[in-house]
């Protein structure tokens, strides 16, 4: 493992917590519960299906004799050629369609008839039917390319169905990634390396800076400062001493630990985590397809149709071969081509849409709840803030102005390494200030540093500095550094000659993008609340200066993912956004789980849309967003669904005495038309401004 680059000195404050958790490979995995009409499926299995029964389709529908009135062309005769059609689109039946069959068979044993039965039942219909025909039994033209390009045609919308499903499986991998694959231990006989596996309850460990803490333990030996962001969220390391509980998965700061192991494997706070996630993943309630929902009730409506068809027509006396037909012809007609494409092209253009507008929708159900939320909740370091320090205010005394103040330390510290430093150079160099050089620059042990500027002798530091040098502090910079301390702040000083010339406060700089993303989300009277592992004061600053309205501070992972649901208990329909590992349990178990894209990749993993540019700006887009695609995919619905209100009974004869009689390949028209226009439909959504 490597370690960081060391610091030049301590302030006496705490630095700022980075985001970027130490990648191991640790091997616990963890499975999700499939989707309940896919379970067993795979986005890549109905993607071969696919394209191996749409390479049998293309001959069936060449040979088919509709298509070639309809195109006014005729395709090669020769021996055997009249079997085309009907053994490729037996084939397509029996490869693609299996899959629907076995679907129906679930369905049908879980008494929760929907798509699957209905496409099931159409095809098998149309089969049947179809080689009653070829082998001459009765009268009729055969239905071989219907049949089998609505096989293929559902293959399609399935395939897309199910790769959107499958983006959400991988928070619980990237969880176990955090822990270290090896750890030393240390025995009356010396050190030894041994896997993290292997680690005992009492066994004693040791923790190198830079390293990450191979399992939960006490501090016996060492002090220093744990980077605890990736599973408190807290956004400065804490420090450590003897006695103190450590966190597996954390990173060492600058000191050598030895640790006594108290907990391991699923006795890990870490652990705790990843069974919070699966909870949040698994207890979500089973989201039913609106085009599933439709499909239950064709279905009804169809085997209803087709019965009583079958019924009227032979009480009225038609011959049996007649009855057939019209009922075959309502039920092909009632098949969902439109109804399985309605909602997945819908969803697939709305991602493509949403990814333009940095969107990045990994599971559906988040983009369908977010046109309802009336309450956003922020992860502050990393969401709101930049997580990592700058300059947000400053004081400086009588004869130097501000400029000249930042100036100078930033020049003082442009040498240090350590995160406070960095935090003031930064905030320098944003303001487009010219460093001057620093000359003789040194570390003064726990209190700061120094180094000259232009000739003059500079030290930059904490209270410890102050309380060491005896430092004369005017009242103004006292004041203003009480004030930051109320505020949470770290306070460091600018001396020369022993007379303290400028504090400044430096804290985890507040994302401009933050305010205006708060102000347009208090616009569409969404509330606004902020969850951290901060402490109040921390918290309290940054909710006053953004205008947010609800404020949640030291709160640990597991009480994140409890007030979330505090806050769906009282009804209101809550989206979450973070970037860290301590959100991951919040994002799953929101309505909304909504991850910045710069954070962690366990974030990412289990919210429901991730923000590619991290901008917080973009969430009022996902709301503009659900609505629009929500609008889609109801107005698809009815059409697929809908026209079979007039088609069914035509379909059924209803016409008949009029001479208005449909074929079941003219019905199988119709339906192709009723894809068509729901295709139509969909495109028009890439039209939407968000």
């Amino acid at each position: 493992m490597s370690k960081p680059p060391h610091h030049a000195h301590g302030h006496g404050v705490e630095p700022s917590a980075g985001r970027e958790a130490h990648r191991g490979h640790g091997k616990t995995t963890a499975s999700h519960a499939g989707h309940d009409q896919h379970a067993g499926h795979t986005p890549e299995m109905f993607r071969d299906r696919f394209w191996l029964s749409l390479i049998l389709t293309i001959p069936v529908v060449i040979w088919a004799e509709h298509i070639q009135m309809l195109f006014g062309y005729v395709a090669p005769v020769f021996p055997g050629s009249r079997w085309i059609s009907p053994v490729l689109a037996t084939a397509v039946f029996l490869y693609g369609g299996l899959v629907f069959l076995k679907g129906a068979w679930h369905e049908l044993k879980a008494r929760l008839p929907g798509m699957m039965t209905l496409i099931s039942l159409a095809i098998t219909v149309a089969l049947v039917f179809s080689w009653i025909v070829q082998l001459g039994l009765i009268e009729a033209d055969p239905i071989w390319w219907e049949l089998a390009t609505l096989v293929t045609i559902m293959l399609l919308g399935h395939w897309i169905e199910m790769r959107s499903i499958s983006r959400a499986q991988g928070a619980l991998q990237e969880l176990a990634k955090l822990l270290p694959d090896t750890a030393t231990r240390v025995t009356d006989q010396g050190e030894e390396t041994v896997p993290v596996s292997a680690l005992r309850e009492g066994d004693i460990v040791l923790v190198r800076p830079g390293e990450s803490v191979p399992a939960d333990g006490v501090i016996r030996k060492g002090t220093s400062d744990l980077n605890e962001a990736m599973i408190t969220g807290e956004s400065r390391p804490v420090k450590k001493q003897e006695g103190d509980g450590v966190i597996a998965a954390t990173i060492n700061g600058e000191g050598s630990l030895r640790i006594e192991v108290t907990g391991t494997g699923e006795k890990t706070k870490l652990s705790g985590i990843m069974r919070l996630v699966a909870d949040a993943q698994t207890s979500k309630s089973r989201a039913q397809h609106l085009a599933d929902r439709a499909a239950r009730l064709l279905t009804g409506v169809a085997i209803a149709a087709g019965v009583l068809t079958l019924v009227v027509w032979q009480v009225l006396g038609a011959s049996l071969d007649f009855s057939i037909v019209r009922v075959v012809t309502v039920l092909v007609i009632a098949c969902p081509h439109a109804l399985g494409l309605a909602v997945p092209l819908v969803v697939a253009i709305s991602t493509t849409l949403g990814a333009r507008n940095g969107l990045l929708v990994r599971d559906r159900r988040g983009l369908e709840e977010a046109r309802n939320l009336d309450t956003v909740i922020f992860d502050k370091t990393g969401t709101l803030t930049l997580g990592a320090f700058r300059v947000v205010e400053m004081a400086v005394d009588e004869g130097l102005s501000r400029q000249d103040a930042l100036r100078i330390a930033a020049g003082v510290e442009s040498e240090s390494e350590h995160p406070i430093a960095r935090g003031i150079v930064s905030t320098a160099e944003e303001q487009k200030l010219d460093l001057p050089p620093a000359d003789g620059f040194r570390a003064l042990t726990g209190k700061g540093v120094a180094a000259s500027i232009e000739g003059d002798e500079y030290h930059m530091g904490g209270p410890a500095l102050l309380a060491a040098e005896d430092a004369q502090v005017p009242e103004m910079l006292r004041t203003a550094a009480e004030a930051a301390a109320r505020r949470g702040q770290a306070t460091i000083y600018l001396l020369r000659d022993g007379q303290a010339l400028a504090v400044f406060a430096v804290a985890d700089a507040v994302r401009e993008e933050s305010r205006e993303a708060i102000r347009a989300l208090h616009e569409r009277g969404i509330e606004v609340a902020m969850l951290t592992g901060d402490a109040q004061a921390v918290a309290d600053s940054v909710a006053a200066e953004l205008g947010i309205d609800r404020v949640f501070a030291q709160v640990l992972p597991e009480d994140k993912a409890s007030k979330v649901r505090e806050l769906q208990g009282q009804g209101k329909k809550v989206a979450m956004v973070g970037d860290g590992v301590n959100d991951a349990p919040a994002l799953a178990t929101a309505d909304v789980g909504i991850a910045i894209g710069a954070g962690t990749d366990v974030a990412v993993e289990a919210g429901h849309i991730v923000l590619v540019r991290s901008d917080p700006r973009d969430i009022p887009k996902i709301v503009e967003l659900s609505r629009v695609t929500y609008r889609k995919m109801m107005q698809n619905l009815w059409w697929a669904a809908g026209y079979n209100i007039f088609a069914i009974p035509l379909a059924a004869g209803v016409l008949h005495g009029l001479g208005i009689v449909l074929t079941p390949a003219a019905g199988a028209v119709l339906m192709s038309a009723s894809t068509v226009v729901v295709a139509i439909n969909a495109q028009l959504l890439k039209r939407a401004e968000l």
